[in-house]
């Protein structure tokens, strides 16, 4: 199975002139499904879409997020499998001098607070078409929060970034959720039931008769340390995906909202994620930079379960991959 298209070139080779999706990643394309671009790319083209992928745009020329033209139904976002403000500085705040996720490990790749950047390329480019951001950095970022780097509380990264849609977590379960919709010709940005979704509203008419909770507003949680530990407390208890509720945060005149987390993967769910025909590589453009270092540990690796029921104050993988144990069957590891 051949690499996702990049350029016009590879579009030209699978007879595509126009992309149902294409997704635009802070990482260098890594086929491989230790690499969140590829999982979701690879179901998309199962699910019988046409979809590109733009690694690593230049964000100084908003001409490179065109490169594959205007899809038909949506842009894909992502900063990458790290946060980007991670990728780029230690943790006392001095640059990185190396990037694992870069070909040749070079630093410079992408922007700072990357999911934002280049959202607002489409934008500049794209006006309103539809654009669905996912990834660690969105996930974690999706509420009012505390930022390390600015040493400041900033927006949901839904405000700063103008998305239509925030897949938050894992994001297979709702994409398999999504994807059925969109064939069958629903809007997008009417689709704001799905777990594990967040979105911006005007308003909160809509949500009479369903059972949420409104939390402290972003310009209160940045004022009151107080609001904003209880607004914390709220999103950490609302994250068990058979009884959380739908929480809502104000901000200035419009709605942060998030549905409940998404349901975990079956086991059928899981071993179809790993079935797909992913190359387990990196795209042959960067052989001549030396490749893809992140890649090396993990080309081998065989997935057998994800999420972890630790809850740790110190780590974020139990609120991004959740509690409960999603596990492969045994023939699926095997194969």
């Amino acid at each position: 199975m051949a690499f996702l298209p990049i350029c016009r070139e590879d579009m030209k080779k699978r007879g595509w002139d126009e992309l149902d999706f294409v997704f635009v990643c802070g990482d260098a394309y890594v086929d491989h499904p230790s690499f969140g671009h590829a999982i979701i790319s690879r179901i998309i083209e199962d699910y019988g879409f046409r979809i590109g992928i733009i690694p690593q745009p230049d964000w100084k020329d908003s001409k490179s997020i065109t490169v594959l033209g205007r899809p038909r139904i949506a842009f894909l976002v992502s900063a990458g499998n790290l946060d980007s403000m991670v990728a780029h500085y230690t943790s006392f705040k001095k640059p990185r001098s190396e990037d694992y996720y870069s070909p040749g490990m070079k630093m410079g790749k992408r922007p700072n607070r990357a999911t934002i950047v280049y959202c607002n390329l489409i934008r500049r480019e794209y006006g309103d078409i539809p654009i669905i951001i996912g990834g660690i950095e969105a996930s974690l970022r999706r509420f009012a929060h505390y930022d390390y780097w600015s040493d400041k509380v900033r927006a949901s990264i839904l405000i700063d970034s103008s998305a239509d849609l925030l897949i938050y977590g894992m994001g297979e379960k709702p994409l398999l959720e999504i994807l059925p919709r969109l064939k069958r010709g629903e809007n997008i940005k009417e689709i704001r039931d799905v777990q594990g979704t967040c979105y911006v509203a005007k308003d909160i008419q809509h949500l009479e008769g369903k059972d949420y909770i409104i939390i402290d507003s972003y310009e209160k949680v940045k004022e009151d340390k107080m609001a904003y530990a209880r607004a914390f407390a709220i999103q950490y208890r609302e994250q068990n995906p058979y009884t959380g509720k739908i929480i809502v945060q104000p901000h200035k005149s419009l709605y942060v909202v998030q549905n409940p987390p998404a349901k975990p993967l079956t086991v059928e769910e899981m071993d179809y994620v790993y079935s797909l025909p992913y190359e387990r590589n990196y795209h042959p453009i960067y052989e001549k930079e030396g490749g893809i270092k992140a890649l090396e540990e993990v080309k081998f690796s065989i997935v057998s379960h994800r999420g972890c029921f630790g809850g740790c104050n110190f780590c974020a993988l139990h609120f991004h991959q959740g509690r409960i144990i999603q596990k492969r069957s045994q023939k699926s590891i095997l194969e």
